[in-house]
């Protein structure tokens, strides 16, 4: 019966015959101390770096015989290097370097192995790797694209008082690195606003990265705020340097809301699952379409979380409110879609602009652009006509309590429309009707019924 030998002496003989079968394989092997002075050379190697024998190579600082060597790396911070790619001279070399450690697992030296003297070998593994490398580098530019802005206070159209008034506000809350409060309906442009608060900010060159809390079921919050195992990186360590904007923050649980406070406060984020805490450096810019002092008075939302919020409230206005801006947006959405669709660049009638501006607009800008977008394609005109938009426009408002009539029918906000139009027009052209049915789109005689039905009503 074959008696079993000492662990210890196991492991010596492993060793040795692990060295001596890589040495055998490969196509070289080196070995320094402590200093990185080669201590052992084999012939296969000293021949490969055309010295005389192995021998001449002994007691040489490694870089001496091998200028490009990482041997001496290798020594310092114990840490391997499996595989690389060396270049001696015109030659290029797959090599791989291992520190030698002793029984108390300090660092005695290192042992280096040429692997292979042709990188035509690992051509399958180069091009698989060559293969993920531009795959990563196009996810990572493409990442890089979602985190840049692609607003700034020149996107915000609109030079009426109340449009002016936010642009004032966001401009000064930019210079600061405070939390800023958006509050307005839904399609007013309060990320058209977070945006230009970040690119007119210091954080500029840092990510902006963009999170709706009423967009994420509340079991997974946290994960996507904060990080977990599934979620190496929450939103906030993505916006680390940077601004992160949270949208809807109405919409987050109570729980989250408290947790959300403590980030604020502590500047530090613990991912969900773990003990560890992360330092992060992030301005938050919160938007809402609720008003939060409601809630918090209805004990929907903690009122020291608000106020840390609302250090700078910006209240963006309905569309309703700045109607003097619908001229400006129109032209600028106009221009959008026709780049996007190809076609030409279209223009509204002085009637069409009037119903427009009639409209109450419950959707504000983000129902506008439908609109327009829906007209725009549906037409082959170049001037878009009141007439379409009172096709694509509620037929009925839904603005009166139930059993009551409509406060005003779409015919009634049709014909004030064309009644505007027709006297700007007749102002304009200085009381000229052939310029005036030009400036209108429409011919004289239409214009001239027009005007006879508008003198019957106001006789």
């Amino acid at each position: 019966m074959t008696r079993l030998k000492d662990p210890a002496e196991v492991r010596k003989i492993a060793r040795k015959s692990l060295f001596e079968g890589l040495d055998q394989m490969c196509e070289g092997a080196i070995i320094v101390d402590r200093d990185a002075r080669i201590v052992w050379l084999s012939d296969k190697y000293a021949a490969r770096l055309k010295l005389p024998s192995a021998a001449a190579g002994i007691g040489q600082s490694v870089e001496d015989v091998i200028p490009n060597s990482l041997m001496r790396e290798v020594v310092r911070t114990g840490e391997a290097i499996m595989l690389d790619i060396m270049q001696f001279g015109d030659e290029s070399f797959v090599v791989m370097r291992v520190p030698i450690k002793d029984e108390r697992g300090r660092v005695i030296g290192g042992a280096g192995f040429m692997l292979f003297d042709r990188l035509q070998q690992l051509q399958p593994l180069v091009s698989k790797f060559q293969h993920l490398e531009t795959r990563l580098a196009d996810v990572q530019k493409s990442l890089a694209e979602e985190r840049q802005v692609r607003y700034t206070f020149s996107n915000f159209i609109g030079s009426s008082p109340p449009a002016m008034e936010v642009k004032r506000q966001a401009r000064r809350a930019a210079q600061s690195d405070t939390t800023v409060l958006l509050l307005g309906e839904t399609g007013t442009g309060k990320e058209v606003i977070a945006q230009a608060i970040h690119s007119a900010s210091p954080r500029a060159h840092g990510p902006f990265i963009a999170v709706s809390a009423a967009a994420i079921p509340d079991g997974m919050l946290e994960a996507e705020f904060f990080g977990s195992a599934a979620v190496p990186k929450g939103k906030f360590a993505l916006a680390n340097g940077g601004t992160l904007f949270l949208d809807e923050v109405g919409d987050m649980p109570m729980a989250m809301q408290s947790k959300l406070l403590r980030v604020l406060q502590e500047k530090e984020v613990e991912p969900l699952g773990s003990n560890r805490v992360m330092k992060v450096d992030v301005r938050v810019l919160a938007a809402s379409s609720v008003d939060l002092r409601q809630m918090v008075s209805a004990g929907g939302f903690r009122s020291d979380l608000y106020y840390r919020l609302s250090v700078l409230p910006i209240v963006l206005p309905p569309l309703r409110e700045r109607l003097a801006d619908i001229e400006s947006l129109c032209d600028h959405m106009l221009e959008d879609i026709a780049r996007r669709s190809g076609r030409s660049p279209r223009e509204l009638t002085p009637t069409a602009l009037a119903v427009l501006t009639a409209y109450s607009w419950p959707g504000n800008i983000r129902e506008l652009h439908n609109v327009l977008e829906q007209v725009a394609m549906n037409s082959d005109r170049a001037r878009l006509s009141a007439e379409e938009f009172t096709l694509a426009l509620p037929r009925v408002r839904h603005e009166t309590k139930p059993g009551e009539r409509p406060a005003l029918r779409l015919a009634d906000v049709v014909a004030d429309a064309e009644r505007n139009a027709i006297r700007s027009a007749l102002a304009a052209a200085s009381g000229k009707k052939v310029l005036a049915a030009e400036l209108l789109g429409i011919s004289r005689a239409t214009l001239y019924e027009k005007l006879a039905t508008l003198t019957t009503e106001q006789g």
